[in-house]
């Protein structure tokens, strides 16, 4: 799942302070193991990490690897900071989680690590531009994803659709094509304010995520300006939605699509274990969203989706940096790949999994968009403004608050 940005409260500190003291992997702190804790933003991948830890402790039974993977993570990473209680490892995505952490002054410069040599890079370079001190490389990228449009197989040849659409025009046509049916177009979670994302980014695309950030922070664009067919391009889809867009959380529209409501659904690959957990049987498909009518335009929103860090905190480094080598390995990767349907950051691991092919010939040919909220000030809150603007549907005030919200963050530097 796409991690939700920093936000602190109260509340989170005695879930978080529960969470940390049962979510351990190692044993106890007197069994003459060096323990390092490894701390991860991202809830749905446990499994797989709890496996491969017991391949590495078994090949380096001296170490024991503690996980701790809490709900609201971002909250409980922040609190921590402030209590100068950081993690040895913490996994993240490329997000304001990890941006904040790498300004922060709290993260170890990895450029010289023999691992980093593992790693594509393009994701190297990928990562740099995230953070003020872009010579130094406070994260490794692992895993990467594609954000784009999930797609029910067995919906397509009931309704006689015979390829993905490519433009916009023919995404509308199929979407009408499946209401005309009586079937729902698309499955809307945005009860969990961060889905809309999903559908933001990939809608904003073509607008070009790192060039509108500079050129809105230098103040020669705006968002209404530059985002005003983004938003109606929105209204059109929420259109398309079923009765209760709004009042469906991301964990319960994953049931209900595995189920089979719904032809469409936007959302990242990150998605795909969990409809499969509950339908083991689905037929699922993915393509690169469609913003436009000019093929050339339309690319597939990715990014990294895992990558890791090491704290200065950290008494461990040595064996820090043993664990990162091992996940950091080809057959750790392929491992991760596959059982979490990503693609990978590391050299020679492929993804081979037919549910995914939809989005091969955009990775294979460097057809790749950045996340636009990547670019967004990290105190923004545009998950809330988004949500907001699908409930009134008022674009002039949406717009207008983007920018007010983003001027106002500016002004604060």
């Amino acid at each position: 799942m796409k991690n939700k940005k920093l936000v602190g409260t109260v509340a989170a500190l005695s879930l978080g302070a529960s969470l940390l003291a049962g979510c351990s992997t190692g044993g106890s702190k007197d069994d003459g193991k060096t323990h390092i804790e490894f701390f991860s933003t991202k809830v749905e991948n446990s499994n797989t990490y709890k496996e491969l830890i017991k391949d590495f402790e078994k090949k380096n039974p001296k170490i024991a690897i503690d996980l701790t993977s809490p709900p609201d993570a971002g909250t409980v990473i922040k609190t921590r900071l402030t209590k100068n209680d950081l993690p040895d490892i913490i996994a993240s995505g490329d997000d304001t989680t990890f941006t904040n952490l790498a300004d922060s002054g709290e993260l170890l410069d990895l450029s010289n690590k023999s691992f980093k040599d593992n790693i594509q890079p393009a994701f190297i370079d990928m990562v740099k531009k995230d953070y003020k001190k872009s010579s130094a490389l406070y994260g490794i990228p692992y895993a990467t994803n594609g954000n784009g449009v999930i797609y029910n197989k067995d919906k397509f040849e009931k309704l006689g659709i015979n390829e993905t659409p490519k433009t916009w025009d023919e995404f509308i046509a199929d979407l009408d094509k499946a209401k005309a049916a009586g079937e729902i177009p698309i499955y809307f979670t945005l009860k969990d304010a961060w889905t809309g994302m999903v559908a933001l980014n990939s809608v904003a695309s073509p607008v070009g995520a790192d060039q509108f950030a500079k050129d809105k922070t230098d103040g020669k664009t705006t968002f209404k300006k530059s985002y005003s067919e983004v938003a109606d391009k929105l209204v059109t889809l929420e259109k398309y939605g079923h009765k209760d867009n709004l009042g469906v959380a991301y964990g319960d529209g994953n049931t209900a699509f595995a189920q089979g409501k719904g032809v469409f659904y936007l959302q990242g690959n990150w998605a795909i274990p969990e409809i499969l957990k509950a339908n083991p049987d689905a037929k699922l498909g993915v393509f690169p969203f469609p913003a436009t009518n000019d093929v050339k335009q339309n690319k597939l929103v990715s990014g990294i989706d895992v990558l890791f860090s090491e704290t200065k905190a950290t008494k461990h480094q040595k064996e820090a940096d043993k664990f990162i080598e091992f996940l950091a390995s080809q057959d750790s990767a392929q491992t991760y790949t596959k059982e979490q349907k990503s693609f990978s950051a590391v050299n020679g691991v492929t993804q081979d999994d037919p549910t995914l092919a939809g989005y091969k010939d955009s990775f294979a040919n460097g057809n790749i968009a950045g996340y636009a909220d990547h670019f967004f000030p990290a105190s923004l809150n545009a998950p809330n403004i988004v949500q907001d603007f699908f409930i009134k549907k008022n674009k002039d005030a949406f717009l207008t608050k983007m920018d007010k919200e983003w001027d106002k963050v500016a002004n604060r530097k």
